[in-house]
């Protein structure tokens, strides 16, 4: 008996050390692990923003469709949301989140196949090509008929499959995307020490500010690339500066859903349960296994008891929640800014495209590299300033409300920050003449191109043709367009359409670039303070519940995100863009993107709409702050008549209900069962 104890414990702690070392039992990697696959998550479902108007360019998409396809990958989060938050700790998490990562990384391969089933790119070009029947020079209508669109052959190319791919590519990267955070946090809360749970968690929240960033500057290098840069052997006749550039949009998409299956991997091998991190540490000399598994039993049949009581209550508390005055508005205050930077994610890259004639590739780089990480310091410095001046409720409303309203003065410089769209023959001003003299193109047979040129006169035509430019200059080795010559359409004297003139290649620009640099300015400022009220409105929206209700108060919360903001916002921004239009683009009979906005209308609607919005965010802040002020005066007053009240509060406060004492009259109800 003596012989065989030392044998059988040196056995023991042999297979307790290997345990020990498995790294797939360390929470630490487990972090690791979280951080690199919410890390390429977010570059997945944040990489089409980056991308959405040189997709609507490729696929002539109008910028409500745009708007739509944006916000889909919403529909498929909020069906699921409900049950991951009903199974919680019951399955094995680790493999959901392995699971849903590679379900995500399947659904960016799918918004990447329209590019594999498509075409080439056809884009309007002057260099005359009968083998691709394109050209939009000035000729004869003789020479013209051989060069019209060939569209019998175009209904084959598959371009009414692009859509319905990307819309399922949404839907799965919303469903994909469920379990990843929720059951990431959940589990190391779980298993995590009190004293590293809170870096840990802070560490991926820190990480899901960063990932958006990042997709905009992958965003920018991708769309640096030509988008066939797969299916062409020769030279670009393109720049990236042209307006009919398209980028490689889709190599992103490629290259983060590589990178999101890879990090799936290591999940399939972390265990559904693993040892406590203090317990860890001194594993060889504890078995803490044991005590674990039979905690975990009992707290699984604490929370079979609990879902049965959490079912019956349930109408009960969310009729509660909903009542609460001050959590509804501070919630709605939080959906309009949600909706607010839905919208503006989506569609400011666009924006800077078209007021201040930048490339898509720029704007991305000006978002992902400033406007971002202007906020992100907004939320920490928000953060910082209310734990150093430990804020109550009121203080945290009265904060909230400042920081909008300052946003709000920021924001309406912006609308006046921007120029009138260019010269543009034939199409603006309404009243424009200099496209008034048919006979410069009336043998032209201009058809629905857009390859625009600036004539030297200082306006800009749709195309050569539009310009009746018959002579095109380029360089044979590039295979380049210089210029344009002989072009009847284009003279110094347009009353006299007596002195033709050249048309060099490219868009004359709105002749805004001057005010880029205040705009970017202003506007990360306005993000930057905007973002100082994230920190107070949460925490005012946990300290305005009973604590057994701040779970449900929270899923509440991001389902009105979601129904509210997230999913119509881009939608109402696209559509709003669409109605700012004042030429579309057709091909075959088909309207497609539109070629030319009214900029004025642009920025007025589309930084109007955010104006409004942080408006409607401000009123909310400041009933929320009018109200918990009146609520502070009832509380002196009955404070002064009858003193036992300050009892019942340190009481309240003491069992950490709500730690702010003016909150009381929404905890009546509750006091009686709790006290």
């Amino acid at each position: 008996m003596t012989a065989e104890k030392p044998q059988h414990t040196g056995s023991a702690e042999r297979e307790r050390t290997p345990r020990c070392r498995n790294p797939f039992n360390n929470i630490k990697f487990f972090v690791f692990c979280h951080g690199l696959l919410q890390l390429a998550q977010l570059l997945v479902s944040g990489y089409l923003k980056s991308s959405i108007s040189t997709i609507e360019k490729r696929y002539g998409f109008s910028s409500q469709t745009s708007g739509l396809l944006a916000s889909f990958n919403e529909v498929g989060n909020t069906l699921l949301i409900v049950f991951v938050s009903f199974f919680g700790s019951r399955v094995h998490r680790p493999r959901f989140i392995g699971g849903g990562g590679l379900i995500a990384s399947l659904a960016g391969i799918l918004m990447a196949l329209p590019h594999l089933i498509t075409g080439k790119y056809e884009y309007d070009t002057s260099i005359s090509n009968f083998d691709n029947n394109i050209s939009d020079i000035c000729q004869l209508d003789s020479a013209a008929s051989f060069l019209l669109p060939n569209c019998t052959a175009r209904k084959g190319s598959g371009n009414e499959k692009v859509l319905p791919l990307m819309f399922i590519g949404q839907l799965l990267l919303g469903i994909g995307g469920v379990p990843i955070q929720p059951f990431g946090i959940s589990y190391i809360d779980d298993y995590a020490s009190k004293r590293n749970s809170p870096l840990y968690i802070g560490i991926l929240f820190a990480i899901t500010v960063i990932g958006p960033s990042m997709a905009f500057v992958l965003g920018s290098f991708m769309l640096r690339i030509y988008v066939d840069i797969d299916k062409l052997s020769g030279p670009i006749a393109l720049t990236n500066d042209d307006p009919r550039w398209v980028g490689a949009w889709w190599l992103g998409f490629l290259l983060a859903s590589s990178l999101l299956a890879l990090t799936c991997v290591p999940y399939f091998f972390f265990p559904q349960e693993m040892p406590k991190e203090e317990a860890t540490e001194n594993c060889v000399e504890k078995h803490p296994t044991k005590l674990i598994h039979e905690k975990t039993q009992r707290c699984e049949s604490v929370q079979e008891h609990s879902l049965l009581d959490f079912l019956k209550s349930f109408p009960r508390i969310m009729l509660r929640t909903l009542r609460n005055p001050i959590y509804l508005l501070v919630v709605l205050a939080q959906v309009n800014l949600s909706a607010m930077v839905a919208g503006l994610a989506t569609f400011m890259a666009k924006f800077i495209e078209r007021q201040f004639t930048k490339t898509a590739s720029f704007a991305n780089l000006m978002i992902g590299g400033v406007n971002i990480p202007a906020a992100v310091l907004g939320i920490v410095a928000g953060g910082a300033i209310m734990k150093k001046l430990k804020m109550s409720v009121k203080t945290s409303a009265l904060m909230s409300t400042i920081a909008v309203l300052i946003c709000v003065m920021c924001a309406i410089p912006l609308l006046f920050l921007g120029c009138s769209t260019q010269n543009v023959a034939g199409v603006y001003p309404l009243n424009n003449q200099l496209d008034g003299f048919p006979q410069c193109k009336s043998n032209c047979s201009c058809k629905d191109t857009f390859n625009p040129v600036c004539g030297s006169n200082g306006v800009e035509y749709r195309s050569p043709c539009h310009a009746g430019c018959k002579v095109v200059n380029k360089d044979a080795e590039l295979n380049k367009v210089l210029n344009y010559t002989d072009c009847s359409c284009i003279s110094t004297d347009p009353a006299t359409n007596s002195i033709p003139a050249t048309a060099l290649p490219g868009t004359c620009g709105s002749r805004c670039s001057h005010l880029f640099i205040p705009f970017m300015i202003l506007s990360a400022l306005t993000g930057f303070v905007a973002s100082f009220s994230q920190t107070p409105s949460f925490m005012m929206v946990l300290r305005s519940v009973p604590q057994e209700d701040k779970s449900l108060a929270l899923g509440i919360q991001f389902m009105l995100f979601r129904v509210l903001a997230w999913m119509p916002g881009p939608v109402l921004y696209g559509s709003i863009i669409d109605t700012t239009c004042i030429l579309w683009g057709a091909k075959c009979d088909k309207k497609t993107s539109c070629h030319y906005y009214d900029l004025d209308h642009f920025r007025q609607r589309f930084l109007g709409l955010q104006v409004l919005f942080e408006v409607g965010a401000f009123l909310c802040f400041l009933m929320v702050f009018i109200i918990l002020r009146k609520l502070q005066k009832e509380k002196e007053r009955q404070q002064a008549s009858d003193p036992k009240t300050k009892n019942v509060d340190d009481h309240l406060e003491k069992i950490n209900l709500i730690k702010d004492p003016i909150m009381d009259k929404y905890r009546e109800a509750n006091v009686s069962h709790k006290v």
